[in-house]
């Protein structure tokens, strides 16, 4: 039998932006939920909740130090975001050079 799939994917972890918060608090440090919870206005539960979402995505690796579980950031699964985002760079780009050549030609009508 192969791997269970995650309970959330990475689109539904990062949409609430507590979540991408978090992802940005463990991107450089490996924390225990007491710490994590002192930089959000809410429960160590609550925090907890978020905190469970991100590793049923893949996005946050929990290893027990003692009694504590600590946190780190696991940015593999953002891959998939990555590259579900890159399709669209086109539009985005499309719309830049649009808007260069918009602001060139103006310029040039203003000389």
């Amino acid at each position: 039998m192969g791997a269970a799939l995650p309970k959330h994917d990475v689109f539904q972890a990062i949409a609430d932006p507590t979540r991408r918060q978090l992802l940005k608090l463990l991107a450089d440090q490996e924390m225990h939920v007491t710490g994590i919870s002192e930089h959000f206005p809410m429960s160590r539960t609550a925090v907890s909740k978020h905190l469970r979402i991100l590793s049923d995505a893949g996005l946050v690796k929990q290893r027990k130090v003692g009694r504590e579980t600590r946190y780190s950031l696991q940015p593999e699964p953002l891959l998939e975001l990555k590259h579900w985002l890159s399709y669209f760079e086109r539009f985005w780009e499309n719309k830049m050079a649009a808007l260069k050549h918009y602001v060139e030609s103006e310029e040039s009508d203003s000389e």
